[in-house]
């Protein structure tokens, strides 16, 4: 069976883009979780230290000094990073449209190179493969202040960015598995939001779309569309529970965090002495007043850099 885990980052940050990301990993039949059975090459981050990586929630994993090193060691080794130009690897993962909108950010280097470290990572896939283990990037979606405003707009709310995300990323999931095989589709909780019914209507709208379950702990479906069944399970704390949802929380983290070390980069050349944000409100703000001088200077309009909400 292919569980798939979708997670996102940075959808409470005024500055830097929110991102989402999709990962499937094949695993035996009967587990959904994955922990046992990667064990052997996989700790989490209550676990012993060793030299197994760490795979787990992105909070987690990036808590503490080199944060960073660890989402991409992780990353790397399991589902691969692929070395060389970071616009190539995105032009190759992300949304359709996602990359251009991407490419219009004054900030954006598409030429840095990734892995950002120097330091070689494990490549375990080999070894997973012999467990009969595959893991991969499904899509990933990121969204830049100029469209995430532009959407907010015109629905009033900051959620339709996060749903329209996950919309996105469903549909690159049935692209890229195969019709034949099973699919079990495991979602962090949007908020605190209960009913998905619509919006997985509107991401499968030939699809038949039965709900088996809906609450504040669990909310189950199971989608029926040209002779292919999908589960869909979302569940607050879903990035903990298993490992699909855990390596989409960590692609999303760690594609966040390298945005905004361009974003940082881009605004300290312009205004000396810039101390660099992490976008959340409050240091938010204070790093856009720091930048409004220069913002004028480049003629950049405020609702290019910061999201409204």
């Amino acid at each position: 069976m292919w569980v798939v885990g979708i997670d996102e980052a940075g959808y409470g940050p005024n500055l830097g883009p929110l991102v989402q990301a999709a990962v499937a990993v094949r695993l035996p039949d009967g587990d959904t979780a994955g922990w046992e059975t990667l064990r052997p090459h996989v700790r989490r981050c209550g676990d012993g230290k060793d030299k197994r990586v760490m795979v787990d929630d992105s909070k987690k994993v990036h808590a503490g000094s080199n944060g960073v090193a660890r989402l991409e060691r992780g990353l790397a080794s399991v589902v691969g990073v692929p070395p060389g130009p970071l616009g190539d690897w995105l032009r190759g993962i992300t949304l359709p449209g996602i990359a251009d909108e991407l490419g219009g950010e004054p900030w954006y280097v598409p030429t840095d190179t990734v892995p950002l470290g120097s330091e070689a990572c494990p490549d375990l896939r080999p070894a997973l493969a012999e467990l009969g283990i595959e893991a991969r990037v499904v899509a990933a979606s990121l969204i830049c202040a100029p469209l995430f405003n532009q959407v907010v707009a015109g629905s009033g709310s900051k959620g339709t960015v996060l749903t329209a995300g996950v919309c996105g990323l469903l549909g690159a999931v049935t692209r890229s598995i195969p019709a034949d095989e099973s699919v079990l589709v495991q979602v962090d909780q949007l908020g605190g939001r209960r009913f998905y019914g619509p919006l997985l209507q509107a991401a499968f709208p030939d699809a038949w779309v039965a709900v088996e379950a809906e609450g504040a702990d669990e909310s189950r479906y199971r989608v029926e569309a040209d002779g292919r069944e999908v589960r869909v399970v979302v569940r607050p704390r879903a990035d903990g529970e298993g490992v699909s949802v855990a390596l989409a929380s960590m692609l999303a983290k760690y594609l966040r965090e390298v945005c905004m070390r361009q974003f940082n980069r881009f605004w300290a050349g312009h205004v000396p002495g810039l101390k660099p944000t992490a976008g959340y409100p409050v240091d938010a703000r204070r790093f856009i007043e720091a930048i409004r001088p220069a913002m004028a200077k480049l003629g950049i309009a405020e609702d290019a850099v910061w999201r409204v909400k």
